[in-house]
């Protein structure tokens, strides 16, 4: 789903919500409520939860944030992952490096976000992990949109063998700096880019 798409549903449905995840609509509806405090879904009475789009200085607040929650990941990441853990993430990262080489950018920024969400649970901290969800959905739109523009899914493989590298040496310092530093890059580019980003959106719902 990306919520920065000109015709996106932003309707969250709390049914579809809980049979997707296989849990029932209690934590769903206190989940949402807690997104409401941070002002990332507004519920409207008699009528829905909806995801609020962000403006260009609240994604970039977002983007800090995401930076600084993901590389601490990273560095809780070097002492807790087992080694079986690191190998399961360098096999994953190979695999789906070719998906950026051949331009299957779809398939790819599938799988960068999936990186992304593993080195926040190998951390091993769940409040950690929860804070990051609270901006999954904003996060992964921007990362798909971004993924598409001056070689980014290409520039992405190798940061993310350098991140690798530094969990399998277990240097914590490192990995922080290298997730942080990757991270930064897309704040970089968007602050950059915000404009055409925003464009793609409306000019891929008009081809479709």
């Amino acid at each position: 789903m990306d919520i920065y798409e000109a015709d996106a549903d932003l309707r969250l449905d709390e049914r579809q919500l809980a049979e997707r995840l296989g849990i029932s609509r209690t934590p769903i509806r206190e989940a949402l409520a807690r997104l409401a405090q941070d002002g990332l879904v507004e519920i409207l009475p008699r009528k829905g939860v909806f995801v609020l789009r962000k403006s260009r200085d609240e994604v970039l607040e977002m983007v800090v944030t995401w930076a600084a929650l993901e590389s601490m990941a990273a560095r809780l990441a070097t002492e807790r992952a087992s080694d079986d853990d690191l190998k399961a993430l360098r096999k994953f990262a190979m695999h789906h490096s070719s998906d950026a080489v051949r331009a299957e950018l779809q398939e790819y920024s599938d799988a960068n976000i999936r990186f992304h969400q593993t080195i926040l649970e190998l951390s091993g901290c769940g409040l950690l992990k929860r804070t990051a969800d609270g901006l999954f959905m904003h996060m992964q739109a921007i990362r798909r949109r971004a993924m598409g523009e001056s070689d980014r899914a290409r520039r992405s493989v190798a940061d993310h063998m350098e991140i690798i590298e530094a969990l399998e040496a277990r240097d914590g310092d490192l990995a922080s700096r290298r997730v942080r530093e990757h991270t930064m890059r897309l704040h970089d580019h968007i602050s950059k880019t915000w404009t055409r980003m925003e464009s793609l959106g409306a000019s891929r719902s008009e081809a479709g």
